[in-house]
């Protein structure tokens, strides 16, 4: 039998998706850069489900909008029942990657009007993610890289290769869009893909990406059984309920290190964290095995105009506010 072509693989990876995952409602939406693999995307959902484009111009190339209004029109001819241009001003808080990331995502929830939105991260993207949270140190979670599913966001190309989604290109006779960005080795994922996963390819001999991304998958089911188990000790660890919940010290300390870390970083994002790191972590884990009287950690805060510290007092560690 004749092995299927590149769209019909594309295809039956978006038709897994949505069976596994159940993706609510009767539509959903695709964020379409023009790039090859948001094209390949575009055309599977729009064969498959009502489908809306949205395309986000961040406006940090001459020829932007130029590039943003060709996709749209290339997300009608392959049957999106429509799509929409959405224009973005991106700052600079955490360098451009970032910021360009976080006004994309702002966008498309502003636009996405209650439906999911698919994105076109491949394989290859992933194994780049798993590469970079090894690199940097920042523990399983990071190294688990990116989920196939967290709504609004839905990854259904997560096993797919970047090669097929070019060749899926070819069969519809579309030309995908080439972003400048993708090969200027100023970007740390740009000389990850040209340079350090050819050479492990080379040295390993092949399969290092489909290794990368299996990694991710095994790392992501332990994570999720850790956190499970962290979520059901917290009735025998926390003192009080809610956002000003406290850590009885001796109980939390006989729990195992995984536990550990997991609860707090739970207790910290419902006490009104974000952006925590590991070593923020661990520094609140250390109030509680290893304390000695240090002072309190100071952990990133959501609440606006507050800073947050964690500290130990009477054999509690508590969250306690600070004006900024």
């Amino acid at each position: 039998m004749d092995r299927p072509g590149p769209l019909a693989a594309v295809r039956r990876a978006v038709e897994s998706f949505a069976r596994t995952h159940d993706a609510a409602g009767d539509r959903w939406c695709v964020a379409l850069s023009g790039g090859a693999d948001s094209l390949a995307l575009t055309a599977a959902a729009a064969s498959l489900r009502p489908t809306i484009a949205l395309v986000v111009d961040h406006g940090l190339q001459a020829d932007s909008a130029a590039v943003a209004d060709a996709a749209r029109g290339q997300a009608m001819a392959l049957g999106c029942v429509a799509a929409r241009v959405l224009r973005v001003e991106v700052g600079a808080t955490g360098g451009p990657e970032a910021a360009a990331r976080t006004a994309r995502y702002a966008a498309l929830d502003a636009a996405r009007d209650g439906a999911p939105v698919l994105i076109a991260h491949t394989l290859d993207d992933q194994a780049e993610t798993v590469l970079l949270g090894l690199g940097r140190g920042s523990g399983a979670r990071s190294i688990a890289g990116m989920r196939p599913s967290d709504p609004p966001w839905g990854r259904p190309l997560l096993g797919v290769r970047r090669t097929e989604t070019v060749a899926a290109c070819t069969e519809l006779g579309v030309t995908p869009w080439s972003d400048p960005h993708n090969a200027d080795p100023r970007y740390t994922r740009v000389r990850l893909r040209t340079e350090v996963l050819p050479l492990l390819e080379d040295v390993l001999g092949g399969g290092v990406a489909e290794a990368l991304a299996r990694t991710a998958v095994a790392l992501r089911e332990d994570t999720d059984a850790l956190d499970a188990l962290a979520v059901g000790a917290v009735g025998s660890v926390a003192v009080g309920t809610g956002p000003g919940a406290q850590l009885d010290v001796a109980r939390l300390a006989e729990l195992p290190a995984a536990l550990r870390g997991r609860l707090i970083r739970r207790w910290l994002l419902d006490g009104g964290a974000s952006n925590l790191t590991d070593g923020q972590i661990r520094g609140v884990d250390r109030l509680a095995i290893d304390w000695r009287g240090r002072g309190g950690v100071a952990v990133g805060s959501a609440l606006r105009g507050q800073r947050l510290f964690a500290e130990r007092a009477d054999g509690l560690i508590v969250l306690r506010t600070e004006p900024v």
